[in-house]
């Protein structure tokens, strides 16, 4: 088992670069939000967009997760402060086109297309290098405090920028309203140009011929590290199995059970006060029942968490228990994701930071459409509770992984390994 920290850790905002890295990270994501909300209005009451356009639409914009092992080597080789700028700018670029071409009358289906896609794109250059900069700018003992305050900052970014974007949607319109989200971008880079340089990039070298040989490189370290490789394929059955329940989670609720849009709102509001409670009581929880407990908690409270949905019938008292489930569903998932978070990046060679967490990002975004098509497929032959209980049962699986792995006996964060003294495929062996 690795060495463990045992020095108290010091809060994260001591340090002035994480205070700007937050900034940036909550001003972005709370623009995103309201453009999430802002582009889908265009396309349905402005474009008139299909069923089958929405479909391509939110296909297009996830399509570039496929390209997520190249920004993670991309961001282990240059500087990540400059392409967390670079991809600011980029996605206020494509975005600022959208009012203009509103205005101009030109504005179509097929630009928001361009648009989703360099969104997407920039996001998976911004993700690879933000939670690859953070191991950097805080040193171990503060990540879990760090990623708390990540967390945190993003259940209220998403929640607030929700409700800012359907306001501005009703005020000026659905292409106006995407100027909140490039004046967003355009703050995050102010804020970003404040945070100091943390690491030397690193330069290819002989023995780095190539991106492709970093992603391969990268790749094999993940597979050799016993803790990494468990917790990040436990995210990938988790993310499957509630990928096929979300396929038709929010139609079932509103059908079979006859949630109204009001009701439905609600729900996910205390949904969303559940995830910002996990977020700010990890590192508690964490240091009272200890890092692995609080991880493998979070997973398996997720399928429990299922039950009410599958028992539920029509009625307020219904809603009441889906609500109140699904607050312990978030508060358990934040709670554990930062955790595992932090986990990941205290026991990841600096090196590989950024093609760690691409790994991490492909098999997990990367399952979602998969997973939708499977919940599809099952659907010809099942009904939809039905479909959903395989989603749920699916989602056991990564708590039997976790059981079994070394996960289960750490109580503290572990000591970050040195490069020099931690060959890449050796980790956890001692």
């Amino acid at each position: 088992m690795p060495p463990l920290l045992t020095s108290a850790p010091a809060s994260a905002w001591t340090s002035r670069s994480f205070r700007y890295l937050l900034g940036s990270e909550t001003t972005s994501l709370t623009g995103s939000a309201v453009s999430t909300v802002a582009l889908a209005a265009l396309a349905v009451l402005e474009l008139r967009a299909t069923t089958t356009e929405v479909a391509l639409l939110a296909f297009v914009g996830q399509l570039p997760n496929a390209c997520a092992l190249w920004a993670g080597a991309f961001s282990d080789r240059y500087d990540k402060r400059r392409q967390l700028l670079g991809s600011d700018f980029a996605a206020a670029g494509a975005l600022v086109s959208v009012p203009v071409a509103a205005v101009a009358g030109v504005l179509t289906i097929g630009q928001l297309y361009a648009v989703l896609f360099l969104l997407g794109s920039a996001r998976v250059v911004h993700d690879a290098a933000a939670i690859s900069l953070l191991p950097a700018v805080v040193p171990p003992p503060q990540l879990q405090n760090a990623n708390s305050a990540l967390g945190a900052a993003s259940s209220v970014a998403d929640s607030a920028g929700s409700n800012v974007g359907a306001a501005l949607v009703g005020g000026v319109g659905p292409a106006m309203a995407v100027l909140a989200d490039v004046a967003s971008f355009v703050c995050s880079a102010v804020l970003l140009w404040r945070v100091g340089p943390a690491q030397p990039p690193v330069r290819p070298g002989p023995d780095r011929r190539s991106l492709l040989h970093d992603i391969a490189a990268g790749v094999r370290y993940v597979i050799g590290q016993a803790t990494i490789r468990t917790v990040i394929a436990a995210l990938a059955t988790l993310s499957f199995g509630m990928a096929i329940m979300n396929t038709y989670w929010a139609l079932y609720l509103l059908t079979a059970l006859d949630v109204s849009p009001t009701a439905f709102g609600v729900i996910m509001g205390v949904g969303g006060a559940g995830s910002l409670a996990g977020a700010l009581l990890a590192p508690r929880i964490a240091a009272r029942i200890g890092v692995g407990p609080t991880i493998i908690v979070g997973f398996a409270v997720s399928p429990l968490a299922q039950l009410p949905l599958l028992l539920a019938k029509p009625g307020a008292g219904w809603q009441f228990t889906l609500s109140a489930a699904l607050a312990v569903q978030l508060f358990w998932a934040t709670a554990s994701g930062t955790t595992q978070r932090s986990l990941r990046q205290t026991l990841c060679d600096p090196r590989f930071q950024g093609r760690m967490q691409a790994v991490s990002t492909t098999v997990t975004a990367g399952s979602r459409p998969l997973a939708a098509a499977t919940a599809g497929a099952l659907a010809l032959v099942l009904d939809v509770p039905a479909v959903l209980a395989v989603g749920a049962l699916l989602q056991v699986l990564p708590t039997l992984l976790l059981l079994a792995s070394p996960v289960l006996a750490l109580r503290a964060m572990p000591i970050p390994p040195t490069p020099a003294a931690v060959p890449p495929a050796r980790e956890g062996a001692s």
